[in-house]
């Protein structure tokens, strides 16, 4: 089982993007569902969670730009990105929390400056 994430793309600084992560319905009802990002060169790191419970969390270096939500109904988790800057670059995915899954390819953000 994976969580697909799509929505990347080349955006401006300043610019935003919403990234999806389908989620099959066994794994949304009961998990925590994280959105990850790579930057070129880098390890992994942590952005933000959404517990079943709808409590959320976020890295220090996103809190007040990015939001994370879900939609049970279509099985979606979202993560809405505003203000964004060139650090914000990298492969974002998404994994249950703590990571049970495969990693899926991903969904690369580009922010230009």
């Amino acid at each position: 089982v994976q969580l697909q994430a799509s929505g990347g793309g080349l955006v401006q600084a300043g610019g935003s993007l919403r990234l999806s992560c389908a989620v099959s319905g066994s794994v949304i009802g009961s998990n925590t569902i994280g959105w990850f990002r790579q930057a070129p060169g880098k390890q992994r790191t942590f952005v933000a969670r959404i517990s079943n419970g709808r409590s959320t969390n976020y890295a220090d270096s996103v809190k007040g730009r990015f939001t994370v939500s879900r939609d049970s109904y279509k099985n979606t988790v979202y993560l809405q990105m505003n203000s964004l800057k060139p650090e914000d670059t990298g492969v974002y995915n998404c994994n249950t929390l703590p990571v049970l899954l495969t990693w899926a390819q991903g969904t690369l953000v580009t922010v230009s400056s």
